[in-house]
């Protein structure tokens, strides 16, 4: 089979370490994980393509007669034989896979690729049992085979495979985690299809489709960002109109639970702790099904563990950060009935604008590497934080987006704003912004040299206000940079 590839974007360190794998001297077994549409099966396929002895991707859904068929039928297409066989049983397949390779040259590296690994290992078929001991019992013992396995069920392939206490541990010699593309793999990846959009509209299409290659790949040359979205998400005929239930379901077994949380954290842009979310849910305890759901969510790449600052993992909140999810709950559920121009309306609205200042939230702790960057700190090790605090007798309230807590005894209080123009201090603002400094000095009684740093989409208008209480700033454009 010959695969033919665009050329890749970003995904350097994977490629890296792939090749590494086919210039190994030993058997070597890959697994490759990430979110449904993150692009594993592309890099695989461009990576390894030219080198599989067979290849099989699982049927959803389909039961073990079904993968075993769709086994027999694969095998016949790589070994040439005219009359597919279905193998009675797991055992007999890998026999039967075992009998083909060994007729291969044994010169050049040769890749085993089961694609949609959960999907292929129905429950009760001893397919783990069989792959486990295909590995131990003869790829191990070879020097010219990479066994690749992978799937969008993260938390399924960690538990079954990767961490596995029976055959399979330890077996794993390369684990890659495929995450979404950053600012600036999106912004090549457009360019690498022609578009040609500014930072600015850029980032509010990650903003709304997050870094995912399948959704970027499906906006059209010549689209504005409202129009595309439109299209894309509102349309009953968009490709991603019912994108929202077929992913959870896709990624997780009895999503319901999943589903729950992921509802009720959409409303919740800061976060919220286990107990709130659990009150939500209507429980006074966490389940073994809510344990396990927040786990394959946060494995998963939807939710992110946010500790408070000095109150490590008591004072955790779980934020939502999958874009697309947040955009579903606050734009598309509340409006599946289709009027066109609906999203250059809904765009207008104050609603937009809160849901626009969040998302860049989201946008930046995505990238604090990038913004380590602009700060100049990008080998300091650091700490990331944020705070809320109540209004007590003894204090005010406030609200701290980010805190880059530093080893070289300073920390970055960092306010983010997502604004049409540039940002302008006025005697107010200005007022406030040394109000929230003197409150966290306050509160964290900290020794450390506290620097107040504004990140904003469209930069700060320089004044005397400005200049007196910022003490760095970080532009958009520098979230672009690798």
């Amino acid at each position: 089979m010959c695969f033919q590839y665009r050329n890749m974007i970003g995904r350097k360190k994977e490629q890296e370490r792939i090749n590494r794998l086919l210039d190994s001297t030993r058997s070597e077994f890959l697994a490759v994980t990430g979110r449904r549409r993150v692009g594993k099966t592309f890099l695989i396929d461009s990576m390894l393509g030219a080198h599989y002895c067979f290849s099989i991707t699982g049927i959803q859904n389909g039961n073990m007669e079904t993968q075993l068929i769709n086994f027999g039928i694969k095998l016949a297409e790589y070994s040439g034989t005219l009359r597919p066989q279905k193998p009675d049983n797991w055992q007999m397949a890998f026999l039967q896979l075992k009998h083909y390779i060994k007729s291969l040259d044994r010169e050049k590296k040769k890749v085993i690729f089961i694609d949609e690994l959960p999907w292929v290992a129905t429950p009760k078929s001893g397919f783990i049992q069989m792959l486990a001991h295909f590995w131990n019992d003869y790829l191990s013992k070879e020097p010219h085979f990479i066994l690749v396995i992978c799937g969008s069920a993260t938390s399924w392939i960690s538990q079954k495979v990767i961490n596995d206490p029976g055959g399979l541990h330890n077996r794993i010699t390369e684990n890659i985690h495929l995450y979404p593309f950053t600012l600036a793999e999106t912004n090549a990846f457009l360019k690498d299809r022609g578009l040609r959009f500014s930072f600015q509209e850029t980032a509010k299409i990650y903003m709304t489709l997050g870094g995912i290659p399948f959704y970027l790949e499906h906006i059209r040359k010549g689209e504005s960002f409202a129009t595309a979205i439109e299209r894309l998400c509102f349309s009953p005929t968009g490709i991603l109109f019912n994108e929202y239930n077929n992913l959870f379901q896709a990624l997780f077994s009895n999503a319901q639970m999943h589903l729950q949380i992921v509802a009720i954290l959409a409303n919740r842009h800061y976060g919220m702790p286990h107990a709130a979310i659990l009150k939500q849910l209507g429980m006074k305890q966490p389940t073994g099904s809510y344990k396990r759901a927040m786990d394959e969510l946060l494995i998963s790449d939807f939710i992110m563990e946010n500790p408070s600052f000095g109150k490590k993992k008591r004072g955790a909140t779980f934020r939502l950060i999958d874009e697309f999810s947040i955009f579903y709950h606050r734009f598309l559920q509340p409006n599946r009935k289709y009027t066109p121009g609906i999203w250059q309306q809904l765009s207008e609205s104050q609603g937009y604008k809160v849901w626009a200042g969040y998302a860049f939230e989201t946008l930046c702790l995505k990238h604090i590497e990038a913004i380590k960057q602009a700060l100049g700190i990008p080998a300091v090790y650091t700490e990331i934080n944020s705070l809320s605090m109540n209004a007590s007798e003894d204090q005010p309230g406030f609200q701290i987006d980010l805190l880059i807590d530093r080893k070289d005894h300073a920390i970055n209080l960092c306010e983010i704003k997502f604004h049409s123009g540039p940002i302008t201090i006025n005697k107010e603002t200005y007022e406030k912004l040394i109000a929230l400094r003197q409150h966290f000095l306050d509160y964290s009684r900290t020794r450390k040299q506290v620097f107040l740093t504004l990140i904003t989409n469209f930069g700060i208008t320089p004044n005397e206000y400005a200049k007196e209480v910022v003490d760095a700033e970080v532009k958009l454009e520098q979230l672009f940079k690798n």
